[in-house]
């Protein structure tokens, strides 16, 4: 069970840990501040604190504020340019996933020439190496979803050709990261769910993927169960801070997990979804997915093991075969609100699914080399039409 341990971020955990920021050694005298196009973030007055803490540093910055939530090419191209016309020197991440990918690419397309499609290494991107060395990344998360804090990778969408393929490199990870869950105690509970979601299904992924080890597997279910246990919780009650900071944790270890393991077809699968509908939010995409994917392997018997000790992992203490897993998921949907998703209120028609599935396998075909059981187009398809309502 070899692996290569590499997570490089510094990372600052716990509630009230953005009041830390002025005290860290930032990588540069001027930030882009890279943020969504909605309206949380300064509404909520987390701009204007990371602001504050950025002035006490001595760092002066600069404001991006048009991130989408499946951020797009053209908007990574715009941000990097913007960095180069404020002189910025680093790149700060203050969101969810979407902002933390598109400030990955933002800091690498800041610092290197030509398109973001050039340094693709998949579908139709042109495959080329950086040249240079991005620019450094802070990152503070305002959700727990991604697990984009502490990993080098970034999904980013073509809307000219439908593709959402991801884009690695370990100059991409950040060098300072902040985890507060009171950053997260504002987030609605439907995205609560979708976020948490993702971060279950990052390190369920990992957990029975074929590139599991030792290292990925004692993040995974540690990350399981911290997520598991406390989302419903959390989209209850977004106040409870006991379970919004485990549901952090359980996020953070999932974005480690990946680092020293990998995730499946399941996320190939959905990213094709919203690289065509990108109004359909990619936690949501993924919940709609998951049953038939999950029940696919745990009919081909892959790793029965490992589903039981994720059941248990979930609260099923006296789990003892793969479908209790499949119970345990469901029961987690319903609880938190989000077990009646269709495809179709997201404009996903039957005759796409063939398109969808092999859009998967030509922009992120790499995960589907770390399934237990290779999937055909075929099988694709048929999760997809077992997923669809």
């Amino acid at each position: 069970m070899p692996y290569t341990m590499h997570v490089p971020t510094k990372t600052l955990f716990g509630a009230g840990m953005l009041n830390k920021l002025s005290e860290q050694q930032l990588p540069g005298k001027k930030a882009l501040i890279v943020i969504s196009n909605g309206k949380s973030t300064k509404a909520n007055g987390y701009l204007d604190r990371t602001e504050e803490q950025l002035k006490k540093a001595g760092v002066d910055f600069a404001v991006f504020d048009k991130v989408q939530a499946n951020p797009l090419r053209s908007t990574v191209m715009e941000g990097a340019a913007a960095a180069r016309e404020h002189g910025c020197d680093f790149i700060l991440a203050l969101g969810g996933g979407s902002v933390m990918d598109a400030s990955k690419a933002i800091a690498a397309m800041a610092a290197n020439e030509g398109d973001l499609w050039d340094y693709i290494q998949s579908g139709t991107g042109g495959r080329k190496a950086l040249a240079n060395k991005p620019l450094p990344l802070v990152c503070i998360t305002t959700t727990a979803g991604t697990g984009s804090e502490t990993d080098s990778g970034a999904v980013i969408s073509n809307d000219e050709t439908h593709e959402k393929p991801g884009f690695v490199d370990d100059a991409l990870f950040p060098v300072l990261s902040v985890v507060d869950p009171e950053l997260m105690l504002s987030v609605p509970p439907k995205f609560t769910a979708y976020q948490g979601f993702d971060a279950l299904f990052h390190s369920t992924e990992v957990y029975i993927s074929s590139m599991a080890n030792l290292m990925s597997d004692m993040y995974a279910i540690t990350a399981i169960e911290n997520v598991s246990r406390n989302l419903a919780k959390c989209v209850k009650d977004g106040r409870d801070i006991e379970a919004r900071t485990k549901v952090a944790f359980g996020n953070t270890l999932s974005g480690s997990a990946m680092c020293v393991g990998a995730c499946t077809s399941e996320h190939s699968l959905e990213h094709a979804m919203s690289a065509w509908h990108h109004e359909l939010p990619h936690g949501a995409g993924l919940i709609m997915i998951s049953l038939a994917f999950y029940q696919h392997f745990i009919d081909k018997h892959v790793c029965d093991d490992r589903f039981v000790k994720m059941a248990q992992a979930m609260g099923m203490e006296d789990a003892s075969k793969p479908q209790d897993f499949i119970t345990m998921l469901a029961k987690l949907q319903k609880e938190c609100g989000v077990d009646g998703l269709r495809m179709s209120d997201y404009g996903i028609r039957p005759e796409e699914f063939e398109t969808l599935a092999k859009n998967a396998m030509d922009t992120m075909g790499f995960l589907f080399q770390c399934d237990r059981s290779q999937l055909s187009v075929a099988d694709c398809v048929d999760i997809y039409r077992k997923s669809y309502r």
